[in-house]
């Protein structure tokens, strides 16, 4: 049974940053337990949602004692709404890892379908005479000299999402740890003394489950976009990117509806048709995930200012969205995103380029030329940049600090 959660005196923006982290954590430790068939990585959503049971309760129990008449109720109500958001986000996390916890099933062709350039993440316990014990992961150097990074440490009951270079790593810690496959084996191996046995993925056989399980992946792919772009439009207190979140949540629903199609049809030339049965448990909570993502961008798209709270909470998480604009004979001038490597230079994610005055090439950056606010959602490495552009990126606060660079945005 869980244990009683009695109310104790909290802040609710670092109550809000942790669960920011923690529900991005939980997608991303879900999504890789299915598609890398990691019974231990599921294990550790469930960890982490009990986890965030504990936050959304005492979240609640401080906003409670925060609202004292109805303005107060009217400025915290969003809030509520993030919070039960964050929650869904938790729950369906949670049913996605079930998946691979209770055996449901699901097709080999899942992993088969995974692109070859997809990271591996793996779990492993730190061993006392490793030689990352008792090291700072700046010390370490781990992504610079393997391309592995750790994205989250379990210590005991306690969780340090998106850990920092004066992070020491100690003996018995969880490491979750993301990377390359040509590398990320042999990083598991130095941190726990064991050896690496990766799954072999199957080749899909049946052209019906391949197209169910590619509609599938880019289902997820939507759902983890909406919901940055939904703490983005909080952030900004954007009309434009809260009706983005909206317009991402009904693909998902229509890509949804083609996997509901493309399963059914499968399931005829299935050997055990109920082996599906994990698909469409994974496609319910992925859907999920998208509407939690329209609740926390509601506020937004009501007209309801966002509470101070919020933004300090989204701009002191873990891992920071920020917006830069690209100034004149910046190094983002004139060139494309891949052509500036801002992935590889900067380690920032950029989610989305809004063009102010419209684009003056709307059909080479698939953009509206109708549009005197132009989008570009999930741009690519041949998105082009020009000064004006604004970026939504998402990374590290260093990162961040390096776009700015790029771009020639001196604004903090």
């Amino acid at each position: 049974m869980p244990g009683r959660v009695e109310y104790e005196p909290a802040s609710v923006k670092d109550l809000l940053a942790e669960m920011k982290d923690t529900a991005e954590l939980l997608i991303d430790l879900s999504y890789s337990a299915v598609l890398h068939g990691s019974p231990a990585i599921a294990r550790e959503v469930l960890e982490l949602e009990e986890r965030m049971d504990v936050l959304q309760l005492r979240a609640r129990m401080s906003l409670l004692m925060a609202a004292r008449n109805p303005e107060d109720a009217e400025t915290l109500a969003p809030v509520l709404g993030i919070i039960g958001a964050a929650e869904k986000v938790s729950d369906a996390s949670g049913d996605i890892a079930k998946v691979v916890i209770e055996e449901v099933g699901v097709p080999d062709a899942i992993r088969g379908a995974l692109p070859e350039a997809v990271e591996r993440l793996v779990r492993a316990e730190l061993a006392p005479d490793s030689r990352y014990t008792d090291r700072t992961l700046a010390d370490v150097n781990l992504e610079t000299e393997t391309g592995v990074r750790v994205i989250a440490v379990r210590r005991g009951g306690d969780w340090i999402p998106n850990p920092g270079p004066t992070t020491t790593l100690e003996a018995g810690d969880v490491l979750l740890l993301r990377g390359p496959e040509e590398s990320v084996g042999d990083v598991f191996e130095t941190a726990s003394g064991e050896a690496y046995t990766p799954a072999e993925p199957a080749d899909p056989d049946i052209a019906d489950l391949e197209r169910a399980v590619d509609s599938l992946v880019l289902m997820k792919n939507m759902s983890e976009l909406a919901v940055d772009l939904a703490y983005g439009s909080v952030l900004f207190d954007s009309d434009d990117i809260a009706a983005e979140v909206v317009e991402l949540e009904a693909e998902v629903d229509a890509l949804k509806a083609r996997f509901e199609a493309w399963t059914l049809r499968a399931a005829a030339d299935v050997a055990d048709p109920v082996s599906l049965r994990g698909l469409v448990q994974i496609a319910n909570a992925t859907e999920v995930i998208s509407d939690a993502a329209v609740e926390i961008s509601e506020g937004v798209l009501r007209g309801l200012d966002t509470h101070v709270v919020v933004r300090e909470a989204v701009e002191e998480s873990d891992e920071v969205i920020v917006r830069v604009q690209v100034a004149e004979r910046a190094d983002l001038d004139e060139t494309t995103l891949g052509a500036a490597a801002v992935k590889t230079e900067t380690g920032m994610r950029v989610i989305a380029v809004r063009r102010p005055d419209g684009p003056v090439d709307a059909a080479a950056d698939g953009l509206d030329a109708g549009s005197d606010d132009a989008w570009v959602i999930q741009p690519g490495p041949d998105t082009a940049l020009r000064a004006g552009d604004v970026l939504l990126a998402k990374g590290t606060r260093a990162g961040a600090d390096r776009l700015r660079a790029l771009a020639g945005d001196d604004a903090e």
